[in-house]
């Protein structure tokens, strides 16, 4: 099969671009990335020299490189998003241009192709928040920032191709990633990284904020089975099955690194920040035999060893991204 992943020199896009051609001699991949500050090739150097591997440095958003990129292309896995909600609060230009209407132009080539499938990756954010119990594939996107509005919108887009079009699209929706080679402006790898360097860690209000924990491979590995069984049309949950409030997250770090709560800088609240996340992954676990294979003490330990061993990766994008 051959496969486009745009945005695969990012954090999840590399990973399913690693775990993809180190499995398999034979697998042919195309990596369409623009390379934006949270993007580096460096994360596609275990591969670059697999005789399957491509990388094409350009912009979903740009349509002939888009349309040659896509000509030939059994599947696309659509990993490429503008995703912190931050950036979305001071500017949601780049969010919508990105997010929508790469995701037309990336929809509309593959119509033209005939792409035999294409994967659109989402969020749980898409859904807003909620108090209690879990979101299902069947609740209504209720977004609260740029950031998860402007991917319910290519969502909703993705899945209108499907049902006008005939296209073979299929949804993800995850909940929140950790791993190794993630961009340290992302909570789990500034809090590592701040301690590291002696500095304190921001955490926002009173941390009462509630998230569920997904360890980037077992994303990947959900991604890998809707890519192959998934039915077209449908949306699928890939959830980790740990929640943990951002206090609490905080405190497991803190203990990692031997630091008290005197590292701790609490700073203002974001605004509109949901105070809960939670997806009912029971449909792919049914239906594709999907069952996260990372438990989160040692998924976060592996990922506190993995910057303390990388700091020629982390350091210079927290420079160019004046976070240090």
């Amino acid at each position: 099969m051959r496969i486009v992943v745009t945005g695969g020199a990012g954090f999840i896009g590399s990973e399913y671009v690693r775990r993809r051609l180190t499995a398999d001699p034979a697998a042919r991949t195309t990596v369409l990335d623009k390379l934006t500050y949270s993007g580096t090739e460096a994360n596609l150097a275990p591969v670059a020299a697999h005789p399957g591997y491509t990388f094409v440095h350009g912009d979903i958003c740009d349509p002939e490189v888009v349309d040659q990129v896509m000509e030939g292309q059994d599947a696309v896995v659509h990993f490429a998003a503008e995703s912190h909600v931050d950036r979305s609060i001071d500017g949601a230009g780049p969010f919508v241009r990105t997010n929508v209407l790469g995701t037309q132009i990336l929809l509309d080539a593959a119509r033209r192709h005939r792409v035999g499938r294409f994967l659109h990756v989402s969020t749980d954010e898409v859904y807003g928040s909620i108090a209690k119990g879990s979101w299902t594939e069947e609740s209504p996107p209720a977004p609260n920032s740029p950031y998860s509005a402007s991917k319910a919108g290519s969502d909703l887009l993705a899945l209108a191709y499907h049902r006008t079009h005939g296209l073979d699209v299929v949804v993800t929706r995850c909940s929140n990633n950790y791993g190794p080679h993630q961009f340290p402006e992302k909570v789990v790898p500034l809090f590592i990284t701040n301690l590291l360097d002696g500095k304190p860690v921001p955490l926002y209000g009173d941390g009462r904020n509630v998230r569920d924990w997904l360890h980037v491979s077992d994303h990947c590995r959900g991604i890998d089975l809707v890519l192959h069984g998934g039915r077209a049309g449908e949306v699928y949950h890939i959830g980790g099955g740990t929640e943990l409030s951002n206090r609490r997250l905080t405190g497991l770090l803190l203990d990692a690194f031997g630091a008290g709560w005197d590292r701790v800088a609490h700073v203002a609240d974001r605004k509109g920040h949901d105070l809960r996340y939670s997806l009912d992954d029971g449909k792919i676990r049914e239906q594709l035999g999907y069952a996260p294979q990372v438990p989160f003490a040692d998924g976060l330990a592996a990922t506190i060893a993995w910057y303390r061993e990388h700091r020629s990766w982390w350091e210079p994008l927290k420079e160019r991204a004046g976070l240090r």
